[in-house]
């Protein structure tokens, strides 16, 4: 399947809906709900066993994906806004949870997601964080978004996880 072109249409969630799916170590989806193949326009067969990239939307910094990573490789969960590209071009945003994981011996076999409806407000701060992100890295690269992120931070004297926290609330 290639990419899908993105186009304006938005899709809203529900806020009695959670978006639900598992992935492997590499990040291949082991599992979705209904809804998360609602949401992206795909059926089962075609999430599973697939990156779950398959849903990013090109208006996401590759910084906040680094961040989620680096949190999960080390055992830690992770919540982050993210918006998601569906087969059909539409978008839609969620509030995410990622948590690795774990066999019985304690090693991560994979990560668990659970998605809500973002808070509307909260998307009015995220939003344009993300454009200026995306337009910094497409200027000066990955780590120089990550470095305005934290220099954001820094300015508002919180740490990524309160300010999150602060703005879904």
């Amino acid at each position: 399947m290639s990419a899908p072109r993105p186009n304006l249409t938005e899709r809203i969630m529900k806020d009695e809906d959670f978006i639900i799916s598992k992935t492997d170590t590499t990040g291949k989806i082991t599992y979705c709900n209904q809804i998360f193949m609602e949401m992206s326009v795909l059926p089962e067969n075609e999430l599973l066993g697939k990156p779950h990239s398959i849903i990013r939307h090109p208006d996401m910094p590759k910084a906040v994906f680094k961040l989620l990573w680096e949190r999960i490789d080390s055992g830690k969960e992770v919540f982050a806004y993210v918006k998601n590209l569906s087969a059909d071009g539409s978008f839609y945003w969620v509030f995410a949870n990622v948590t690795p994981s774990y066999d019985i011996t304690g090693k991560i076999i994979g990560h668990y997601s659970v998605r809500r409806k973002p808070n509307p407000k909260a998307l009015e701060i995220i939003k344009p964080l993300y454009e200026e992100m995306l337009r910094v890295e497409k200027s000066e690269g990955m780590n120089a978004s990550m470095n305005y992120l934290t220099k954001q931070l820094e300015k508002e004297e919180v740490s990524y996880d309160e300010l999150i926290a602060n703005i879904q609330d």
